[in-house]
């Protein structure tokens, strides 16, 4: 609204750039400098930021900043530093109706439409660096053409017909704690069932569910649902759905029929509870091993079938505040992984590029301590905490049965793809 100073993104850019505050590696999401609150999301490597000098509610703007990355990403196709430089114009223009003098107006893709007239430029797909979680979708080639997740919703093909498909993504997102002896004390999936629609003439869909699908412990004791999780029976916790769906015959047979709008938009979410196995079991053992030294050995085991690969999984544990140095050793003939202490925040990182199901991995680090052991080191160090992505796996067992497209013509056969990923929340 014009209440923030001209070379606020400079200041904000330089507070991101040298966060180094009591040993933090990020700046937090919401920070205020100056009586300048500064909202910041990042999506793909991109920082999306919002300025107010009025008191607003944080969770309200990271939404809205969340949506606008996903506006633009419906609009060019791909998000990235060269696609939004050569779509200056077009983002703008996008802006300008999404907030109008600080204020919400909508962020809906479909409704957008028919306010935007810049085209976009369409940004070479070919030579992008896949960046996060966003590259889940570029592997496995026979399950999925890589330039589904680079197309604008809005631009026409070149030859005028747009390529008519439809994808659903599953994406499920786990939170799992582990006690030291390898119990697990809590365990909770967020999930989310994603739809990006290119079909014209906006078809009414019908999307099919587990049928053995229930919402809610339907007045059973806690005990109960053991049984049930041994006959393969998915119970949510609870769930909601976008606007569009229709939920007519969803209580009979777990069918949701929708017209879905232009854009990628959640069908639904839902949150899970129920005891689950994890797809990582972790064993980590420290003992003391002579004058000021220590040795760590952690034992990573995947509980996922071996047809499946984890990318990017990513271990880290927190060591004692007095260790010096560290020095690691990986299995024989291991490739694609990669240890690091960092001396900073004292941290042991251990990256693996690849992990295939059934396989264990074993890494051991040697400590060296600064000073006389006065405290308990296996007090000092830990939690381990590791994230990880499983493209075409899903730990819920919520699946999509069918994929109906209500269109009379019997030439009319859209491709329809299903892919499923799961992530560390």
């Amino acid at each position: 609204r014009g209440e923030v100073a001209k070379g606020s993104a400079e200041i904000f850019f330089r507070k991101v750039k040298f966060w180094k505050e009591d040993g933090q590696e990020e700046a937090p999401p919401v920070f205020n400098v100056d009586g300048v609150n500064y909202f910041h999301v990042k999506v793909v490597g991109l920082l999306f930021v919002a300025t107010t000098r009025v008191n607003v509610s944080p969770s309200l703007v990271l939404e809205l900043l969340q949506r606008i990355a996903r506006v633009i990403k419906d609009y060019l196709g791909v998000l990235s530093e060269d696609s939004l430089r050569k779509n200056f114009v077009l983002v703008y223009e996008l802006l300008d109706e999404v907030i109008d003098f600080g204020y919400m107006q909508t962020t809906s893709t479909e409704v957008l439409k028919s306010y935007i007239f810049n085209e976009p430029i369409v940004v070479d797909a070919a030579h992008m660096q896949p960046l996060g979680p966003a590259a889940i979708f570029m592997q496995g080639t026979k399950r999925m053409p890589g330039t589904a997740i680079t197309k604008s919703v809005v631009a026409n093909e070149p030859g005028g017909r747009k390529r008519e498909e439809i994808f659903v993504d599953i994406i499920e997102k786990i939170s799992v704690t582990f006690s030291s002896s390898g119990y697990i004390l809590t365990s909770e999936i967020d999930g989310t069932i994603q739809m990006k629609s290119y079909l014209t003439g906006n078809p009414e869909i019908r999307l099919a569910l587990n049928e053995d699908l229930s919402i809610g412990r339907g007045g059973e004791s806690a005990n109960d649902y053991r049984s049930s999780y041994g006959s393969g029976a998915v119970i949510l916790d609870d769930c909601n759905f976008h606007e569009s769906v229709r939920l007519d015959s969803f209580d009979m047979d777990r069918t949701l029929a929708l017209v879905p709008p232009d854009g990628e938009f959640p069908v639904m979410n839902y949150r899970m509870t129920q005891e689950f196995k994890p797809p990582f079991h972790i064993n980590c053992l420290i003992e003391e091993a002579g004058h000021l030294k220590a040795e760590v050995i952690l034992k990573v085991r995947a509980e996922f079938p071996s047809n499946i690969t984890a990318n990017t999984v990513v271990l880290e544990m927190p060591l004692p505040k007095y260790t010096t140095r560290a020095s690691f050793e990986l299995e024989p003939g291991v490739t694609g992984q990669r240890t690091d202490f960092k001396g900073a925040n004292k941290k042991l990182e251990w990256d693996l590029e690849k992990f295939v199901g059934g396989v264990e991995h074993t890494l051991r680090a040697k400590l060296t301590f600064s000073q006389e052991l006065h405290a308990n080191i296996i007090k000092e160090a830990g939690p381990v905490s590791m994230t990880f992505t499983i493209p075409m796996y899903n730990v819920s067992r919520l699946q999509v049965k069918y994929l109906q497209i209500a269109k009379k013509s019997s030439s009319y056969n859209p491709y329809r793809w299903v892919r499923y990923v799961t992530q560390a929340n």
